[in-house]
């Protein structure tokens, strides 16, 4: 069998409105990715605070790096069929590879720096040279060509990052991020060609089934919550203040829960089986800090639980508090606004509120500060109720 007739069909293949079983699988990674990153920001909270910055700065480029994968996988999986056989070897195939990225990931900025950037460069040049090659004579593989170029010039800095150590690593990844990050903003324009809404280069994005692997990825990150929070409460066991901060962390996965999937737009709301939702570029930089702020609030409860004792740092009270803060940021922008219906004001009063109250929270107990944050977001929730008077849980908008 040639290699056409293994490929003939993909460009004109169309992704289902439900996400697959074998997704889900793929998400499993994630699972303990998520789990490693939120060790970073643990780790980031109890080191010197000279250097705070630094290490904080290299948590948020390995979170971003792995949500590209997740987010460009998403995208694939949305346009083509990813039931069709060559598409499921390559998932798969990117799912061992970002397994591999989260096993380097404490010591990326050490020791295996080489195996991490030389994974990510594999993974990410692998998917569009993949579908150029597998799209070839179609009209649409120009579009991969397209994501190929910038890839490979990230590519370049990935590996002489990888190859270089201390400030150099630092300079080169945070280089080659900015240019994917760019890339995927403005479509990935050429020279002499300007970057263009997909369905105008001829792809056709699922909408329904991209929002659905938006939901998903979105409840993975809200277990890391619980997952923190009862770890920390298992041992040495239940006090008085870990169970207190244990039912402050189950307010605020609630609180997160009800705002993401029943806050909408006055007027707009999307049907429950997601279709009419309008896909925007921005959906994915909005998800990006969405689940940051619910690590952030996770690595925050967990802390707390485990040394409730005051006084409290300056810095955990900035993670417990702007963890939801980035997290109705994000929800906030994830709908699409126009002039004649701007966003709901209702989750930007909750980033007000949080903002406001975390100022005197050095002051309190760490126990106070989680039964605080709660509170908040617990108000928030019931605001938005009010200000929508919905009914029937919605898929967000795209």
């Amino acid at each position: 069998m040639s290699t056409r007739a293994v490929f003939r069909g993909l460009g004109d293949s169309r992704s289902p409105n439900s996400a697959t079983v074998l997704e889900l699988l793929f998400d499993i990674v994630y699972v303990f990715a998520l789990a490693r990153l939120a060790g970073r920001v643990a780790d980031d909270l109890t080191i010197v605070r000279h250097t705070l910055l630094s290490e904080a700065g290299q948590t948020v480029l390995f979170f971003t790096a792995m949500w590209m994968i997740w987010s460009l996988n998403a995208l694939l999986s949305s346009t083509y069929d990813p039931r069709r056989p060559e598409l499921q070897a390559f998932l798969l195939a990117t799912m061992f590879g970002t397994l591999v990225l989260a096993v380097s990931l404490p010591q990326a900025f050490g020791q295996r720096g080489v195996v991490f950037s030389v994974t990510y460069v594999i993974i990410q040049v692998g998917r569009p040279l993949f579908l150029a090659f597998a799209l070839r004579g179609h009209p649409v593989q120009g579009f991969s060509i397209r994501i190929l170029t910038w890839h490979l010039a990230s590519g370049v800095l990935w590996i002489s990052g990888g190859i270089s150590g201390g400030l150099g690593r630092g300079v080169f990844w945070t280089l080659a991020l900015a240019i994917e990050l760019v890339g995927a903003a403005i479509t990935y324009p050429l020279p002499g060609k300007r970057g263009l809404q997909l369905n105008s280069l001829g792809v056709t994005v699922s909408q329904a089934h991209l929002a659905e692997r938006y939901n998903q990825f979105f409840m993975i990150a809200l277990a890391e919550v619980v997952l923190e929070a009862g770890a920390a409460v298992s041992f040495p066991g239940f006090s008085r203040d870990g169970t207190i901060t244990l039912v402050a962390s189950f307010v605020a996965v609630v609180a997160f829960w009800r705002i993401y999937f029943y806050h909408v737009r006055s007027g707009n709301a999307s049907s429950p089986s997601g279709e009419g939702i309008d896909l925007s570029r921005g959906a994915s930089y909005s998800l990006l800090l969405i689940v940051g702020g619910i690590i952030c609030t996770a690595v925050g409860f967990g802390q707390i639980i485990e040394d409730p004792h005051p006084p409290i740092d300056w810095a955990l009270v900035v993670i417990v508090f702007g963890g939801p803060v980035l997290f109705l940021i994000g929800r906030g922008f994830l709908e699409k606004g126009s002039r004649a219906k701007p966003r709901c004001p209702a989750l930007f009063v909750g980033v007000a509120a949080l903002v406001v109250g975390a100022v005197p929270m050095v002051l309190l107990p760490p126990v106070a500060v989680a039964v605080t944050v709660a509170v908040i977001l617990a108000g928030i929730t019931v605001l938005d109720q009010r200000a929508h008077q919905r009914g029937s849980e919605t898929n967000p908008t795209l």
